[in-house]
């Protein structure tokens, strides 16, 4: 399997650090951001294969990243899962307009499917 660089966009520590540890395990390169603003800096530096997104950040949300990223033309193309405690319908569509490949509630989800739904976006 290649190693395949990963950015967790997400405030809460817990739940970075979970998806951190297992994508690490797996061998992919991980990289943390506590909000859209760290996220758009990392992404500038150093171009992720996905996105694992969070939308209600301080300092800069989960829908404004993905407003920047569809901006230039090499971000484009970088699939995003947002992982999400938000279900309503209105950032639902917001973010699936912004090309998001999946649209994840936090509470819904086991670690363990999300990662699953990482790896078959990653292809392994």
């Amino acid at each position: 399997m290649s190693r395949k660089k990963v950015l967790i966009v997400e405030d809460d520590n817990f739940v970075a650090e979970v998806y951190s540890t297992k994508l690490l395990e797996m061998g992919h390169a991980v990289q943390i951001a506590q909000n859209g603003k760290e996220g758009l800096d990392l992404i500038e530096k150093d171009k992720p294969d996905l996105i694992l997104l969070d939308i209600l950040m301080p300092v800069m949300g989960g829908i404004e990243l993905l407003e920047e990223l569809k901006k230039k033309e090499e971000w484009k193309n970088i699939p995003i899962i947002l992982l999400t405690n938000v279900g309503e319908k209105e950032s639902i569509q917001k973010a699936r307009n912004f090309g998001v490949k999946d649209y994840l509630i936090k509470s819904h989800f086991t670690p363990a499917e999300v990662i699953e739904k990482i790896e078959s976006i990653l292809g392994k």
